[in-house]
């Protein structure tokens, strides 16, 4: 049995206990049946920024949608939630922007080194309009679109020796997620890029497979990385997001005045979830202080210096990726 079909059993199994159709589009009473499904556990900012959304919608719609909002990979991982929302099983799904690469080029936007200036710089881009929507609809064609983003946090360098300057990194073996950009911007630095999935980084740490990781603050406590690596360099190199996509056939059968609600709805959890993000975070950073994690403030300029031809590079290879650079340089000058 292949995945999908093993969550589409797992589907109905949740949907039944909860005394529903497997069809999103079906109802209970009269009210149609909204399916969210998220892969993060209940306290995580995305679960949270979730409930806020139904909070909204139910207050204001409540007399025709019931929300049902899934985590903890309830309806499978990403890439199983993501073929569901495409079938129509689910409604939304809220997931990293990295994995609607696989849909759209523009994505990749989010994989360039030093695209922004610092974390202030990416919320202003993801608050313009112009910018967000030409991200939003690139997946269209694909019958889904984003609605919301979130705070995914800035990746840094982190490992059992201090990273200071770009010398500091050469010929360590720095852990990446599998993507061209994250390989050649490792290669840049003469370290050598380990493609390794995020749940195999602790140990591969403790017993010197790898040399450093690259992630936000959060994983120094949420993965207990904090115990084996105590110095936290705030090179800053990317700042990734995470997206709410819906299908689009959804969005087309809602009234105006309904979709008027769901965009209000929409913006409410981007909002509730940059707050609790930015409150764990600072949480996450006193605690992996207590740790023994030293967090250390460099001179982010010749870490930048060197990154300037990957990205050159990265651009020439993905040409949707000009105009949207452009149009981040433009609002960040």
């Amino acid at each position: 049995m292949n995945k999908i079909a093993s969550v589409l059993i797992g589907i109905a199994l949740v949907l039944g206990l909860i005394g529903c159709s497997a069809s999103a589009s079906n109802g209970v009473g009269n009210k149609r049946i909204i399916s969210i499904a998220t892969v993060q556990p209940e306290n995580h900012s995305i679960a949270i920024a979730l409930y806020a959304f139904r909070d909204y919608i139910e207050k204001n719609l409540g007399d025709k949608f019931d929300i049902r909002i899934f985590t903890n990979s309830v309806m499978g991982g990403n890439s199983e939630a993501l073929e569901l929302l495409q079938m129509g099983s689910l409604d939304m799904v809220a997931t990293s922007g990295s994995n609607l690469e696989a849909f759209s080029n523009e994505y990749k936007i989010f994989s360039l080194p030093y695209l922004f200036k610092d974390e202030a710089s990416f919320r202003k881009a993801m608050n313009n309009e112009d910018f967000i929507n030409e991200i939003y609809n690139s997946t269209a064609e694909n019958g889904i679109k984003g609605v919301a983003w979130f705070a995914n946090g800035v990746n840094n360098f982190y490992a059992s020796k201090k990273i200071e300057t770009p010398e500091d990194l050469k010929g360590l073996k720095i852990r990446v997620q599998s993507s061209d950009a994250n390989v050649k911007l490792v290669q840049a630095f003469d370290a050598a890029a380990v493609v390794m999935a995020y749940g195999e980084v602790y140990t591969a740490m403790q017993n010197h497979v790898i040399d450093a990781g690259t992630n936000p603050e959060m994983a120094l406590v949420s993965m207990k990385h904090g115990e084996v690596a105590k110095y936290y360099s705030r090179t800053e190199h990317q700042i990734f997001t995470d997206m709410l996509v819906v299908s689009t056939k959804f969005m087309d059968s809602l009234t105006e005045e309904e979709k008027e609600i769901f965009q209000k709805g929409f913006k409410r959890a981007t909002q509730v979830q940059n707050e609790e993000w930015d409150k764990q975070t600072l949480e996450v950073i006193e605690e992996a202080k207590k740790m023994g994690v030293e967090f250390i403030t460099v001179d982010k300029k010749p870490f930048e210096e060197i990154q300037k031809p990957v990205r050159e590079e990265l651009l020439n290879m993905y040409p949707k990726l000009r105009p949207l650079y452009d149009k981040v340089q433009a609002m960040q000058n």
